[in-house]
This record gives C-alpha cells, structure tokens and sequence, in this order.
C-alpha cells in the first residue's frame, strides 16, 4: 500500500497512475491522500488539477527521471545501501571548504565521476566539500539557481542514487559534504508547485516571485522547506547546507524562517548524533544571523563573508568598478581581517546609504564567517568569467592564498584554484524552450554592454561551448607551474592545520599593521608578512623571527626584528612573543 498526499487548498487534484485516474480524499489544512494498493518504487505518478493542460509532477517529487515537465516516480530511500554507519561527521570550526559544480568538475559531469576525483581532494587537505544546487531544474546543465524541484536530484547528474553514492563515497574517505539549496525562488520553467497551492506572495526579489513566508496559508509553505532541509540531511546523510540569498527571504513573522530551520535542525542533528551545519549567504553584513538564539540571534552556524573577498580582490588586483568601489586599500584589509566585515554601519557608495551593523569582536568568532578568494558568483559573474590566474602573477596567488588560509576565518576554495586552472567558468545555461533561451541571451549582453563591454565578447549562456569552456582540465595538474601551485597550496593547508595559532577565530586577538605596499599580521606566536610591490621590502614584525615555516618565494631574510621579503611575496614566521 502506498500513501500518495499533496496539499491543494483551492482545486480537488486527482492522481494520475499508469493512465488511470483516481479521485483524491480531503484531508486537514487542504491536503488530499490516497492510498493505493500493489503500487511500489518505480511507479511514474502525476497530479491532474483543474485548468490545467496536462497531468502534474508532485511538488513533493523525490525522482524526476525524465525531467521536470513528466511524471514523478516513486523513490524508496530507504532502499540504498549506505555504508558510512561509522560517520561522525565534521565541525566546521577549523575546516577547509572546497566548493564544486557537478557539471563542471569532470569532463563527464556527474556524481560518479566527481567520486573518482574525491581522492584528490583528501590529499589537497580539504574537510567539506560544498556542491552547487543538484536539485532538478530545466534543460540538462546549468548553474542549479534554477531548480523547480526542492526535493528531487537532478537526473543528468545521477539521480538520488547518484547523490548518495557521492555522500557515501565523501564519507568513506573523510571528507564531509554541504549542498548548496535555493528557497527564495522558483527556478522560471517546470515550477508547478505554484499551480497547487498559495507557494508565491505578491512580493518581487531579484530573481522573480517572492515565496510565501508570512501571508495566508503560509506555514504549509514554511513547511515545505523545512522539510526539504530536513530531508537532505536526514535521506541524503549531507552534512550540511549552504543557504542561498537568504536577504530575499522576507518574513515579517515572529519567529523568523532561519530561526525555525537552525531549531529543526538542531533537534535533527541532536537525533543522527553528528553536527549538521546551516551557512547563509547574505549581504546584510548583519551578524544576528550567526548569533546563537541564547543571545537573541537566529543561530545559523555561519555566513558567506563577501567583504572578505572584495578586500582581497581589489587589493591585489586594483579593480574598483561597481560594489568594489569602497575597497582596495590597505587599511580596507585590517578593517576585515580584525572585524569580519568593512561595511558595518559605515558609508557604502555602491548602495548610497550606510550598511551593515559591526560584529562584536569578542564574543563572535571568525570560524562563524566562509571566506574566499574566488567561488562561483565572483569568477561566473564576470563578463567572461575569468579565473584570478589570467589576472594575478604567480607570486601574488600564492600571496592570496596565504592571506586567505592564515585568517581567523572558515577558509574556501572554488574547484580547481588550487592548481591555478585556466579554464574560465562562464555563465551557461540549456533552456530548451527558444523565448526563454533568447531573454537569457539577451539579457546577458545588455548587462555587460553597460559597462562597456562589446556584445561580441560576452559568451552565449546557451551556447555548448561555453559550458564545455568551463569544464576543468584536470591535465593541468602535473604541467609546470600548475604542480608547483598545487604543491604549495597542500603545504599552506598543512600548516594551517598543525598550527593551532593560525585557526584561532577571535578576532579580537588579531593584530594587523602595514605600510608601503606591505602589510603584517600577528596571529599569536607567528607573523604573516606580505610584499605587495614587484621590488624588495624589508618590513617590521615586532619580534624576533625565530624560523621559516612558509614562503611563496625564495630569498628571505630574517633579521633582529624585521624580514627582508622578495618582490610579490609572503612568509609565515615563528617569532619570540
């Protein structure tokens, strides 16, 4: 006997299996069920609603094999064959993320063949992988901010039993998983969830209809994604989720929808035994997201920290065009090293207010904020997508890296920075439906005309050849200069892991000081002292520098105070204090 439910407030939906329709049972707060005998995993099923012209794919939909427009299919979870029994899980405190694109990770671009690169990973010393959104979407590849389905894997890549048999094989080699989810919008073809029941508010975000969080039927909608939260988890054994945009979130409810899924969360967690992590991508610069709830906060465990990024960015690179505009100084870099955010409560010229609120130093700390040089919106929403390598010189990737994996933050990668890949990572797209095709196109172009860009240069989303442009080339790897990145970016992870001094979160312990295109930062007992300019610096570190543990270039010097640095470079010092 198998129990189909959907929840319709306003239609009377009938089931659709095999051809044959069945009438429906009301049930409380506006949902139908009904229970069929001699149906079981693998049937294909849909929802007939009034008005519409064809039979509907269950919002709810665990398995959409033949895409997101078809039937659902029956999906039995507890039919896998796990084998990480023994899986504790990982703490994201001291880790390292690496974030991925399942389409563009192999030249394959599914789950099993990213399984056989994971190896590389655990040698890398990475601790989490963070996967782009998997869930279904239209068309065969793109991004995943398109999804429709919020409970279903997206087929091309492997299904559900692709999904797991990646989580599996993650586990079995030590290394945790985070899934990237979107639940402040529908993606803009297949989603039919709307065409049941009151999902959309009259609301407008950047990226379409706003979801329904705080209106009339609205807890069947919060409910909705709490389950599918709960259901990555708890089904998928995923270790933790990335939550996207949550600033497009509105919910004017008491208790706010981040705050109910940290609490549902916790009880999960409490219940499997091993810590489950919520990240929020937001960019309120407001730490109450990441303030526990015992201090009046909505206790997510940490947020992406795109001051951090535009810090770096600017200052290695010199770019200042748009939102960089208030970054790129010296002093800019102390204010995020020490503090988490640059704008916090202060003058943002990019939105012509002030923004932000500071985050106390003392009580909140740095592991709480995911930094990083490069991840998929700041290479992907570039106009050619363009990767820091065809920017930066050789000598300040490597200083990058090690400003970026010597800070009190939650350090992460984006696919293939540690060999310094040359391939772009582009915006792609494979709508099938030719008006929605042509908007993308079109809309691309005209953003980046207006910031000069000639149409000629900005790749076609839709073409093939852009996506297959951004695959990495794992030939790369054992090619000159690429070894040699790769080499250095393992040690650097090493040291920051044997080097409790360097994963240290309070903030308030970090010392920054700089000068002529130099800056140092004191983390305890050790110095991190960088040369920005193409000549030799000599620079204070305000100690006796004791030994060595780290250089991007050779020719360093320690004196009785100071380190003489090559041009472009930077060194990691055991020191007196």
């Amino acid at each position: 006997m198998t129990t189909f439910e959907v929840w319709a407030p306003s239609t009377s939906p009938r089931l659709s299996v095999n051809g044959t329709e069945h009438a429906m049972e009301p049930a409380d707060g506006g949902w139908w069920r009904l229970d069929l005998p001699s149906v079981g995993p693998g049937t294909d099923y849909a929802y007939v609603l009034d008005g519409a012209d064809k039979p509907l794919p269950d919002p709810r939909s665990a398995w959409q094999p033949r895409g997101v427009h078809e039937p659902s299919r029956l999906y039995d979870h507890a039919a896998f064959a796990w084998t990480d029994a023994a899986w504790t899980g990982r703490h994201l405190p001291g880790a390292v993320l690496y974030e991925l694109h399942i389409g563009t990770f192999t030249p394959q671009g599914t789950f099993d063949a990213a399984i056989e690169r994971l190896d590389h990973l655990v040698e890398l010393g990475v601790d989490l992988v963070e996967l782009l959104p998997v869930n279904a979407f239209n068309g065969e590849y793109n991004w995943g901010y398109d999804g429709v389905c919020w409970y279903a894997p997206h087929e091309a890549y492997g299904g559900p039993d692709g999904l797991k048999r990646f989580v599996d094989a993650a586990h079995g080699r030590g290394l945790g998983v985070v899934l990237d989810v979107v639940y402040n919008h529908f993606g803009p073809s297949g989603a039919y969830a709307p065409m049941f029941a009151p999902y959309l508010s009259a609301g407008q975000n950047s990226w379409g209809s706003s979801l329904n969080l705080d209106g009339p039927d609205s807890g069947e909608v919060r409910r909705y994604i709490a389950d599918s939260v709960l259901m990555w988890l708890r089904d998928y054994h995923v270790d933790g989720l990335r939550l996207d945009a949550v600033h497009a979130l509105h919910d004017e409810g008491a208790t706010h929808l981040l705050e109910q899924l940290a609490v549902e969360v916790e009880s999960l967690s409490t219940a499997l035994r091993r810590p489950l992590t919520l990240i929020a991508e937001s960019d309120l610069n407001d730490s109450k997201l990441i303030t526990p709830r015992e201090g009046g906060g909505y206790g997510l465990h940490a947020q992406w920290d795109d001051d951090v990024h535009h810090a770096l960015h600017t200052l290695l690179t010199g770019e200042r065009q748009g939102y960089y505009g208030d970054f790129g100084s010296l002093d800019c870099l102390r204010t995020v090293l020490t503090g988490a955010f640059f704008h916090a409560g202060t003058w943002s010229s990019f939105r012509g207010r002030r923004h932000g609120r500071p985050v106390d130093r003392q009580r909140t700390p740095g592991h709480r904020f995911v930094a990083f040089l490069q991840n998929h919106d700041q290479i992907g929403n570039r106009a050619i997508g363009d990767r820091l390598t065809a920017t930066l010189s050789p000598g300040l990737l490597r200083v990058a890296a090690t400003l970026l994996l010597t800070s009190p933050f939650t350090p992460m990668l984006f696919m293939g920075e540690e060999w310094a890949a040359t391939s772009p990572w582009q915006f792609f797209t494979s709508h099938p439906e030719p008006e929605l095709a042509a908007a993308v196109q079109t809309g691309r172009r005209r953003e980046f005309a207006r910031h000069g860009w000639a149409e000629s240069e900005v790749p076609d989303p839709q073409d093939p050849a852009t996506f297959e442009r951004s695959k990495l080339d794992w030939s790369e790897l054992g090619k000159p200069g690429h070894a040699e990145m790769l080499a250095f970016y393992r040690k650097l992870i090493r040291l920051r892991r044997s080097v409790p001094d360097l994963t240290d979160p309070w903030l308030a312990d970090v010392e920054v000081w700089h000068g002529d295109q130099h800056v140092v930062i004191r983390r305890g007992r050790y110095a991190i002292a960088v040369n920005l300019a193409a000549e030799p610096r000599t620079v204070s570190v305000r100690a006796v520098p004791s030994a060595v543990l780290l250089a991007t270039a050779e020719g360093v010097v320690l004196q009785r105070d100071r380190v003489e640095l090559p041009p472009e470079s930077a060194v990691v010092v055991r020191t007196s204090r």
